[in-house]
């Protein structure tokens, strides 16, 4: 499994519309990708690591795939109609990872770490 991390890095003065972001975004992008995507997360920015420190980064999504190969099937597709909705809730220019997923772990009701994938 990869991840596709799309990074807004918090810079003065910068716009960005979370809500936007969350309800108008990120469903665009699920519905454009399709079932290639296997799941997607958002992270809004609150702290730095230092107490009182601003975050990092104002948003993070995560994208989750199968593989490379199957988000580039799907994205460049779709390319522009994802990037051409960016203005509307930033004018922010965003990073891009992709990261194989080496740990993928939750918790049972009981507490217990459970490890999914590899």
């Amino acid at each position: 499994m990869i991840k596709v991390s799309v990074f807004y890095r918090n810079e003065p003065g910068a716009r960005f519309d979370f809500d936007y972001y969350t309800t108008k975004h990120l469903p665009l992008v699920r519905d454009k990708l399709g079932t290639a995507l296997t799941g997607i997360a958002a992270d809004k920015g609150i702290a730095g690591g230092a107490p009182g420190s601003a975050p990092t980064y104002v948003a993070i999504a995560h994208l989750y795939f199968e593989s490379v190969e199957s988000f580039q099937a799907a994205f460049n597709p779709v390319a522009e109609a994802i990037l051409g909705d960016i203005p509307n809730y930033t004018d922010l220019q965003p990073d891009l990872q992709i990261s194989e997923v080496a740990v993928n772990a939750s918790r049972s009701e009981k507490g217990e770490m459970r490890i999914h994938g590899h």
